[in-house]
């Protein structure tokens, strides 16, 4: 049996999961997918108009690790789904020895937390020298829209942060305040 948000209120696990919750959930990987793709050309030697040297590694090690750091990237923005989806509260019917027991609140909302810190964290370093405040300068680009590319990939991927927190705030309540 699939479980949906609607058998697990009706089991009266929890309550429903906000709306807004569930859009940011959709929102937040569309949001991390232009820096990573961004930077897919740097693998191959291509600095996207940043005026820094290509990588200084050979070429199978610059795709691993680019590539690696845009996967990761990408599911991080994937697992936010836990956060507002059934499997992030019971685990499903399928999953040998585990199937249908409650998932402990804190093995969902610890990572998500410490996740989202980061990225705010690289949302704050981020804002500081993009806009060169307090002598955070940034990188110069070869032309205007380099930068305007690069500020504009980065800097959406850098509000994802604020959002998971928000995400996991509203699960630890639906998830540790009883209903009412």
């Amino acid at each position: 049996m699939q479980m949906t948000s609607q058998t697990v209120i009706a089991k009266g696990i929890e309550r429903p999961v906000p709306r807004w919750a569930e859009r940011f959930a959709h929102l937040i990987p569309l949001m991390a997918l232009p820096v990573s793709l961004w930077r897919l050309p740097i693998a191959f030697g291509f600095t996207m108009g940043t005026g820094l040297p290509p990588m200084d590694m050979p070429l199978w090690t610059s795709i691993s690790y680019v590539g690696g750091l845009s996967v990761i990237s990408e599911l991080f923005a994937l697992a936010c789904f836990s956060l507002v989806c059934p499997w992030g509260e019971v685990v499903p019917e399928w999953v040998p020895g585990f199937g249908g027991k409650r998932v402990p609140p804190y093995l969902v909302i610890a990572p998500a937390t410490v996740g989202g810190l980061v990225l705010t964290a690289v949302l704050i370093a981020w804002v500081l020298t993009t806009f060169e405040i307090a002598g955070f300068a940034r990188d110069q680009f070869a032309n205007l829209w380099w930068g305007v590319l690069a500020v504009s990939t980065s800097g959406l991927f850098t509000l994802c942060g604020p959002m998971v927190l928000a995400m996991t705030y509203a699960y630890y309540r639906r998830r540790r305040h009883p209903k009412g």
